[in-house]
Order: structure tokens, then C-alpha cells, then sequence
């Protein structure tokens, strides 16, 4: 870490960590200073940041993306350097700090994030049956490919437990994903259920009921888009809100020029899957909609077509919370 004072830095050190031990170095050598830190958001969660503001330092978490850095930065990365990095940025007052969830929300977010992760590991399991099968030309017949079975059914799984295989670890290794492929199944079962009883909660329940009345918005997205963005109202405009979900465009502008790309990195990632599902599912109920995509299709692809229906859901979903009705 590093101190700085407004003219001058006290010391860059190494010091384990402990939010108390920061707060009280700081009060033993500084008693009647006025205390701020920062870190970047990580793995380590809000936890410290909201244990500083209780014992008296102003702390805040910014974006790693938000920093900015010199090209020496860059090629000579080390902790001690960031840490002045942080320190200088922060008395000049040039980070804007990013919402921290209370706890209740933290952890609601963190049950809605591990059901995400589970439906990854289902899909990659089921990816790793099928190569294994081609690779060793083993064909899948055709009941099992068309678009209408394409989940893992018990017949599809009785027709993988009884496949003649004569090489012996082969049947050892597609019976071993088969059973973590059912296990993943259960959990993922037991997780959505959680994530079901948290819509009868009162922290979600009229808001969750609110999402629904949106076309294409089902229980996930709903519970997705509420434990991710907790209280709508603090994005004062809808470009924040696309901004933080990562629903806008790559610009890269210079004189009369403008190049606009692909959507940004930022954001996040599980909300605009949703989202974007969501909008595939909207445009077959939702007439104007549907005719708003029909219109951009014909001046470009259909995938992008569909991001502007996403930032039209977006801000459905804005307004429906916002104003509290359907």
C-alpha cells in the first residue's frame, strides 16, 4: 500500500490484509487526518471496503479498466507501482467508484451467479459426450439432434448407458461423464429452486412479478437482472444502464471519422446473454417489436438487429421498475 498526504507520500509498505490494522496505523501516525482509500474490484468482494468506512475511512472500489496508466506502467507492472498509481489517482480525485451491493444483495447475487456457472458445466459436459462420440465415430441417431431434443432427456441417457462399446475405457470414460452429467443436473435443479423461493421474498417479490410482465423476461432473467442491479433508480439515464450491462458499442472517433465495432468487453457478461435471449424470445410476442426487427434486418444482420431490441427491453425493464407498474 501507499500513503500519500495532500503535498507529500509518506511510504509505500507491504502490510497484511487487515482493515484494522490500516485503520489504526493510519489514526497512531495520523490522529486528526481525514482518511481515504481505494482498491480495485477482485476476487476479495466489498468486504474491506465496507469494514473501512466503519472504522473511519472513507474507502471506495473502482473499475482496474478505470485506472489510468502510462505506457512505462504497462511494461514494468509491479504491486508497488500500481499502489502509487492508485494513491495519485485518488488524491487527485479522479476515479469514479463503482455501487457497493449491501451484503443481503451479495449474497443473493452470488446464489443467482453460481446457478450461471452450473449451466456452463452442463454444457460443457454434454460438448465433451458429443466429442467424445465423434471422435470415435460413434453416430448419434437422428431423434437425438434435432432441434426439439437437444436437452439431455432419460431416453437420450438410457441410449448412452446401453451403447455397445467393446474398449473398456472408453465405456469407463462415458459413463464417468454421464454420472457427473446427471450429478450437474440435480445441482443445478436443487440451485434453481433456491433461486425460484428467493422471487417469494419480500425483497423481490413485486419487482420480480413487475419483470414478467415485460415480453421475454422469464424467472431467470427476471431474478438475474434484479441480484445484479439491485436498485434501478441509481442509473439516472439509460445509456448508464447499457453501459454497465455492456450493451454498447466499441467507438473509435478522429476528426470527420467514426468507427463504431463489436459490443465492449465491460459489463456483465451473464446480464447481456440474458438479455439478448430474452430479446429472440420477445420479438414473437411482442408486435412492435417484432416489426422494429423486421425493419433493421434489412439494413443489417440479424444479430445486430437484435442488440437495439435489447437495449428496447433494457429500457422497458427501466421504466417498468422505475415507475412501479407493468
Amino acid at each position: 500500500m501507499t500513503i500519500l498526504g495532500e503535498q507529500y507520500e509518506h511510504k509505500t509498505m507491504s502490510q497484511n490484509p487487515d482493515p484494522d490494522l490500516l485503520a489504526t496505523y493510519h489514526k497512531r501516525n495520523f490522529p486528526v487526518g481525514n482518511y481515504h482509500a481505494v482498491y480495485e474490484a477482485g476476487f476479495s468482494g466489498f468486504e474491506s471496503c465496507r469494514k473501512l468506512n466503519q472504522l473511519g475511512v472513507h474507502c471506495i472500489v473502482i473499475h482496474p479498466a478505470d485506472v489510468p496508466t502510462s505506457q512505462k506502467e504497462k511494461l514494468q507492472k509491479t504491486d508497488k507501482a500500481d499502489s502509487r498509481k492508485l494513491a495519485r489517482s485518488l488524491r487527485s480525485n479522479e476515479f469514479e467508484a463503482i455501487h457497493i451491493p449491501d451484503q443481503e444483495l451479495e449474497a443473493d447475487r452470488a446464489l443467482i451467479r453460481q446457478r450461471f456457472r452450473l449451466v456452463k458445466d452442463v454444457s460443457r459436459t454434454k460438448n465433451r459426450v458429443k466429442s467424445l462420440l465423434f471422435q470415435f465415430g460413434i453416430p448419434i441417431p437422428e431423434r437425438f439432434t434435432s432441434a426439439q431434443t437437444r436437452h439431455w432427456s432419460k431416453v437420450y441417457i438410457n441410449w448412452l448407458k446401453e451403447l455397445a462399446i467393446n474398449r473398456r475405457s472408453l465405456k469407463q470414460v462415458l459413463d464417468n461423464y454421464i454420472y457427473i452429467g446427471e450429478s450437474q443436473r440435480k445441482d443445478l435443479l436443487l440451485v434453481s429452486k433456491q433461486v425460484r423461493n428467493l422471487t417469494l421474498t419480500e425483497a423481490y417479490n413485486k419487482n420480480y412479478n413487475l419483470l414478467l410482465s415485460v415480453p421475454g423476461i422469464g424467472l431467470m432473467t427476471a431474478m438475474t437482472f434484479l441480484g445484479q442491479i439491485g436498485d434501478a433508480t441509481r442509473f439516472e439515464r439509460l445509456d448508464d444502464l447499457c453501459n454497465y450491462i455492456g450493451l454498447v458499442p466499441r467507438m473509435y472517433g478522429s476528426g470527420e471519422k467514426m468507427q463504431v465495432g463489436k459490443m465492449i468487453n465491460r459489463g456483465r457478461k451473464e446480464l447481456k446473454i440474458m438479455l439478448i435471449e430474452a430479446s429472440w424470445e420477445a420479438i414473437r410476442k411482442d408486435p412492435a417489436l417484432m416489426l422494429k426487427f423486421n425493419e433493421l434486418s434489412k439494413r443489417m444482420h440479424k444479430n445486430k438487429a437484435i442488440i437495439r431490441i435489447a437495449r428496447k427491453i433494457l429500457s422497458r425493464i427501466r421504466f417498468v421498475l422505475k415507475n412501479q407498474q407493468p
